[in-house]
């Protein structure tokens, strides 16, 4: 059984140190890099793509892929329409020999399915969704965790974290669902829904939202009616933004809100809300203030981030995309390209123990092409930065029972 090396997985800096070595190109091998370029999730593809370009510079620098240079070709895929339109684009007319994607479930649905369709790999380094990977797709790879893996976590954080931290009773707080009603809200939601349930713990409310026509004082004042202590809520960005300006008109907040991943995850949000964010949690892919024996390449990845790209990551996609390009790209040299077969059976060959890629996590694929070591954590927003407060072997801090400041 093959097995990738662990120094490849450590957020090795070769990429920037090593001498570019010259191709020609006629033996470049195209590889289609899809993700939300425009819209409203914009800022979160990029710094995607940015983690799988990082990965693809490293690969290039150890000598490409069975000996050929990679080429990233990209598509914008804001919306399931665009990532349809866009991944038959860079099948045909650009003529990539597999793709990587797409950070958002929607658009990734619709993009799958074209790919399988047209027999090439898809590795999926961010989308959410169980679905994605539970249709029988033979060519589709996720390298992140799932919906449920994020709703197991926010309920520990409940349950392991809050209670203990309150001196109550997991049993006594009242828990609302809170989230939009995209593939990615809905799945989060039902997952922490079912943990909830299977844990004895209190769900008194479930509200799901369109996205793009939210009225947040509505929804606030049921939340606030029904005695809510915790809110776990999957939004976009501009969601959390109107969120946190609806609670502070309202002159009510839950004692925490435990976020997951997105917007939640981004310094740009934490700026934009100010103060009343300070302590509020969230559940997403390992973030950069985590333990270096958990996530012994975060902090080398962090250093080749900024030399490259001048200022520091945005969020942890960047280091998650990184770390799943890396395993993708190796099971590509193995299996010496692209074609669907060769890749799947160096996909599910590959053995990355915990603890063996950059931001802690292992790399084994199951049957269905989800890679079941993908690892989510909780963090939390104090001094300005989300610090990983559990599992206690990847925390760096203790968490903080209070949210917002004043």
């Amino acid at each position: 059984m093959s097995a990738i090396r662990r120094r490849r997985l450590l957020g090795a800096v070769a990429a920037a140190t090593a001498p570019r070595v010259a191709f020609a190109q006629a033996n470049e091998l195209r590889l289609g890099a899809l993700f939300p370029f425009s819209g409203t999730l914009a800022l979160l593809g990029d710094e995607s793509f940015r983690g799988l370009e990082l990965a693809v510079e490293e690969r290039n620098a150890a000598g490409g892929v069975a000996g050929r240079p990679v080429r990233l070709v990209r598509g914008d895929a804001a919306d399931q329409a665009q990532a349809t339109a866009e991944s038959r684009r860079l099948m045909t007319a650009e003529r990539v020999a597999a793709i990587f994607g797409t950070y958002a479930s929607p658009p990734s649905f619709a993009a799958t399915q074209v790919a399988e369709v047209q027999g090439i790999a898809y590795f999926e380094l961010g989308a959410l969704s169980d679905s994605i990977t539970e249709r029988g797709l033979r060519g589709v790879f996720r390298t992140c965790p799932r919906a449920s893996d994020y709703g197991a976590v926010t309920v520990d954080a409940v349950q392991e974290v809050l209670a203990p931290a309150w001196g109550v009773e997991a049993r006594a707080l009242r828990i609302a669902l809170l989230h939009e009603d995209g593939l990615d809200g809905q799945g989060v939601a039902t997952a922490q829904e079912a943990e909830l349930r299977r844990r004895g713990l209190q769900q008194v409310e479930r509200i799901g939202y369109a996205a793009r026509a939210a009225e947040f004082p509505p929804l606030i004042q049921r939340l606030r009616g029904g005695q809510v202590d915790v809110v776990l809520h999957t939004a976009r960005q501009n969601d959390i933004l109107l969120f946190f300006r609806g609670l502070e008109e309202a002159g009510w907040r839950p004692r925490m809100v435990i976020g997951a991943g997105g917007g939640y995850s981004l310094t740009d949000t934490a700026r934009a809300i100010g103060p009343a964010f300070e302590g509020v949690m969230n559940v997403d892919v390992p973030q950069f203030a985590v333990n270096d024996h958990f996530a012994p390449g975060a902090a080398a990845f962090a250093d080749l981030y900024k030399r490259r790209f001048g200022a520091d990551p945005r969020s942890g996609q960047s280091l998650s995309n990184y770390v799943g390009a890396l395993a993708c790209l190796d099971a590509l040299h193995r299996a010496g390209g692209a074609e669907r077969d060769r890749v799947r059976a160096a996909m599910l060959a590959t053995d990355v123990p915990d603890g063996g890629t950059a931001n802690g996590g292992g790399v084994r694929f199951d049957e269905r092409g989800q890679n079941t070591r993908a690892r989510a954590l909780l963090m939390q927003w104090q001094g300005g930065r989300p610090v990983t407060i559990f599992p206690a072997e990847a925390a760096v801090t203790g968490p903080r029972g209070r949210m917002g400041i004043g």
